[in-house]
């Protein structure tokens, strides 16, 4: 076996068994070897979609200037979304299958035409977008105690657990994303707040990013595809118990609860 084949194989048994494994850097993949990071993820969405799983779009993460400086690195990253990632607003996650989950209010963007180029403008965007949804994404580890680098998350599908949508689509000319405040509250207080700006500036430009990415990498996005373009504020640990809801200025909320741990 590779090391690709030894992460990918330490991941999946975190998944099967709900144990963190300690980080995959150093001991397991190159320090700094991105590429080896998502050979990793590949390898993992190959296994996946044999399985029977169904993709339906990709997130985009590491988008705030204060998050790339934390992990040294200075552009995003990305993972994949599946159908059973979705949870329907106002739902109740059940936390047996998550290990350390995390929330994080974005903007969600479906796509309503194909974007194959590998050089991506924000018209391209703005044109290929059908509409916009606030959205609620639950992030996950399956690196113990959160300590991650860029190659643990990327390996590690980009830290990706489950998300939530809105249900009242908005187009996206009728809002400026760039300004566009959030709030996520929990028991009616606010416990993370921020706007469209920390997304790349702008959750527009986070999306060109991923589509050119994809695109160069031979998996363009496509007609249909759900992405999360970048948290646009702090996340959140979740408390077992709690219900989260996100409201973003022009777009309405999202809102999402959590079952109690067993024994909790």
């Amino acid at each position: 076996m590779t090391f690709v084949d030894d992460a990918a194989a330490l991941l999946r048994g975190a998944y099967e068994t709900g144990t963190p494994v300690p980080p995959l850097r150093d001991a397991v993949l190159p320090v700094g070897d991105v590429d080896a990071a998502y050979a990793v993820q590949q390898a993992q969405v190959a296994d996946w979609l044999a399985a029977g799983r169904r993709r339906v779009g990709a997130k985009v993460g590491l988008t705030s200037p204060v998050v790339q400086q934390a992990f040294g690195v200075y552009q995003p990253d990305f993972g994949v979304l599946f159908a059973d990632m979705a949870v329907p607003d106002g739902g109740e996650v059940d936390l047996g299958g998550l290990i350390q989950p995390r929330v994080e209010a974005e903007v969600a963007f479906v796509l309503g035409a194909d974007l194959p180029f590998e050089r991506v403008t924000v018209a391209d965007v703005v044109r290929a977008t059908d509409h916009i949804l606030p959205a609620v994404e639950i992030v996950d580890s399956r690196i113990a105690g959160w300590d991650i680098s860029i190659v643990d998350t990327v390996a590690d599908n980009a830290s990706s657990g489950l998300f939530v949508l809105g249900n009242q689509p908005r187009r996206l000319s009728d809002v400026d994303l760039r300004v566009a405040g959030m709030v996520l509250e929990h028991a009616g207080e606010p416990v993370s707040v921020g706007a469209g700006a920390a997304c790349l500036g702008n959750p527009v430009h986070a999306v060109a990013w991923l589509a050119q990415t994809l695109a160069a990498a031979g998996s363009p996005l496509a007609a249909g595809d759900v992405v999360l373009s970048g948290a646009l504020g702090p996340m959140v640990s979740v408390t077992p118990g709690a219900a989260y809801e996100a409201r973003i200025s022009g777009l309405g909320s999202v809102r999402v609860c959590f079952g109690m741990r067993e024994g909790s």
